[in-house]
């Protein structure tokens, strides 16, 4: 395979996409972003399905329990991902909102209107779900999006792919609008980020390896993080019972995800009060913990640090 002309040719599809969307109205996006979900709740066997095979092939190379269930696509979690195409659906159009007017010296009046950026290539890993995430928020915005995930969920993501596109065609939208570089070659990156002219930004969602590969390679503008730590605070005003159940779920739901709390930070003020409930419940849970030398003197069965 000519892989960089593949590359080529799919960047060059979604630029038809683009141009598609860019003239769709906000009921039509809406409507297709409904019909998505519809689609991926009623494809779930056959996603279930390809997911498995990512699963199985995870489990051969010894990839981690973390790493595993980030690649798991279960009823539940397909669920989730259609619901989150439905929240998409009802946010508010920003395509044509003039945020700003003001009036020049010589009398001519000067707005500033929002726009879509056109074609944007998204490069992640693992969890299959960025699929349908990302392709929505792109879709809602008017811009194409051109997919590359990790090969270790490839299957699941081609699965995916699939049915997005096939809506999209079925609500009189070009299929370029969601494509999706289906081969697993790092090489594929590397074309993909000699685009200029054809993608108009490129958006790394990964580790700090991924992330700054990205950016050394790229030709064209990047939208990136690095660290990336999730840092949840407790403030002295806020509903404690309300944040002990937010700090578990932030920890606990998923620890595997890249938006898993990393870092607790309590106000001083009502660390007496909060931390022995919150940290038993958080031992119990299996969460290894680690605290500061004040957290220590209130809550002593854990690690301490400087």
């Amino acid at each position: 395979m000519d892989i960089k002309q593949y590359v080529y040719n799919l960047a060059v599809e979604a630029r038809a996409g683009a141009r598609s969307l860019a003239k769709a109205s906000s009921s039509q996006k809406n409507l297709a972003l409904v019909k998505m979900a519809d689609a991926l709740k009623e494809s779930a066997p056959e996603l279930i399905s390809e997911n498995k095979k990512d699963i199985g092939y995870a489990e051969k190379k010894g990839l981690s329990k973390a790493l595993i269930d980030r690649l798991t696509l279960n009823e539940k979690r397909i669920q989730e991902m259609a619901q989150g195409l439905l929240e998409v659906s009802q946010l508010p159009d920003p395509v044509g909102e003039v945020t700003k007017m003001w009036k020049r010296p010589n009398g001519m009046t000067v707005g500033r209107m929002r726009v879509p950026i056109g074609v944007i290539g998204i490069i992640y890993e693992s969890r299959p779900n960025v699929t349908a995430d990302a392709t929505s928020l792109c879709l809602k915005t008017g811009n194409a999006v051109i997919l590359r995930g990790g090969s270790e969920a490839i299957n699941s993501n081609k699965a995916i792919v699939k049915i997005l596109r096939d809506v999209a065609k079925g609500q009189g939208l070009h299929e370029g609008a969601v494509t999706f570089i289906d081969i697993p070659e790092r090489e594929a990156i590397m074309e993909m980020l000699k685009l200029e002219g054809i993608i108009d930004l490129i958006i790394p969602r990964g580790g700090e390896g991924l992330i700054r590969t990205v950016t050394e390679n790229s030709r064209i503008p990047v939208l990136k993080h690095y660290k990336g730590v999730c840092h949840v605070f407790v403030d002295r005003d806020a509903d404690l019972s309300m944040a002990e159940d937010i700090c578990f779920n932030a920890k606990v739901q998923r620890p595997g995800t890249c938006n898993a709390m990393e870092t607790m930070l309590v106000d001083e003020s009502i660390a007496a009060g909060f931390l022995p409930k919150m940290l038993k419940r958080f031992k119990d849970a299996g969460v290894e913990l680690r605290g500061c030398l004040k957290t220590l003197g209130i809550y002593p069965h854990i690690t301490g640090v400087k």
